[in-house]
């Protein structure tokens, strides 16, 4: 089965720059929000992005025209009846993307495959609510889509080789390189980075560098590009407590246990980029 079709739940960042990504790609996609002020939004952000690549010469006016006439918008679930695809692009809540996934489920044909864009909810577990388990798996992009190559593809445990190899070969067709994962917490990405971020933490509470220093040390003696403590401010320090919190939780292996100062840092509203200060303090 080949994907000609995608709908995607969400306007937000993540919906918006997937919604993008099958545009550019030749894709026809049907992007869906709860209000008209949402997906307008939604379209003004792919409409400034595609902008700004005319302008460093990646894209042509014409090509800006062709990608936004395959955007469809609409407030109605009823807009997805006619897609192959549905990628839920919601919140990271559970219980919400049970319920939208539980609504999309009853509506589109039996045919018809849905992925999650989630980067730490159980794809297990999602198709677990859905009559088409087979049909169900994870496509968890990263920030920003548009430039991101990468696209992690999960397989809960319901789901079929048929399934898993017709969205390989979409998110191929996107220009991405999709590597496979199974369903567990973190997946693969996160996995690694999360704990790697929390022992930096540990590194800074343990006073053997600075902050600065730290983050110059893995950018120059592995080739980061972003220090793990500056990306801890980008993330946000709350949802990298989060993150290990689930690890912790979920594995029950003492190796995944936040960071003291971490949790403090959180307990004190320092979140990073979004509240003005984290690790570093922002204008």
């Amino acid at each position: 089965m080949k994907i000609e079709s995608v709908g995607i739940i969400g306007a937000g960042t993540m919906g918006n720059g997937i919604a993008q990504a099958c545009a550019v790609s030749g894709i026809p996609v049907v992007m869906v929000d709860i209000s008209d002020a949402a997906v307008s939004k939604g379209l003004a952000t792919i409409s400034g992005s595609l902008e700004r690549l005319i302008k460093k010469e990646k894209l042509t006016a014409a090509e800006r025209d062709a990608a936004l006439a395959r955007i469809q918008v609409s407030t109605q679930y009823e807009a997805l009846k006619s897609v192959q695809l549905v990628i839920e692009a919601a919140t990271e809540n559970f219980d919400l993307k049970v319920k939208i996934i539980g609504q999309v489920d009853k509506l589109v044909a039996p045919e018809v495959i849905i992925a999650s864009n989630t980067s730490s909810i159980s794809i297990t577990k999602l198709a677990a609510v859905t009559s088409r388990s087979d049909r169900f798996i994870g496509m968890h992009f990263f920030n920003p889509v548009p430039m991101m190559a990468l696209v992690e593809i999960i397989r809960g445990l319901q789901t079929s080789d048929a399934t898993h190899q017709a969205v390989l070969e979409m998110a191929q067709a996107l220009g991405k390189s999709p590597i496979t994962v199974k369903n567990a917490p973190g997946f693969v990405v996160n996995r690694i980075l999360v704990p790697m971020i929390n022992e930096a933490f540990f590194v800074l509470s343990e006073g053997l560098a600075t902050a600065e220093d730290i983050d110059a040390g893995m950018k120059l003696g592995c080739n980061q590009p972003i220090g793990p403590l500056a990306l801890a401010d980008m993330v946000g320090l709350d949802v990298c407590l989060a993150v290990m919190d689930v690890y912790l939780n979920e594995f029950g292996d003492s190796k995944y246990r936040a960071c003291p100062l971490l949790k403090e840092m959180v307990a004190a509203g320092r979140l990073g980029r979004k509240t003005g200060r984290g690790v570093y303090t922002y204008e």
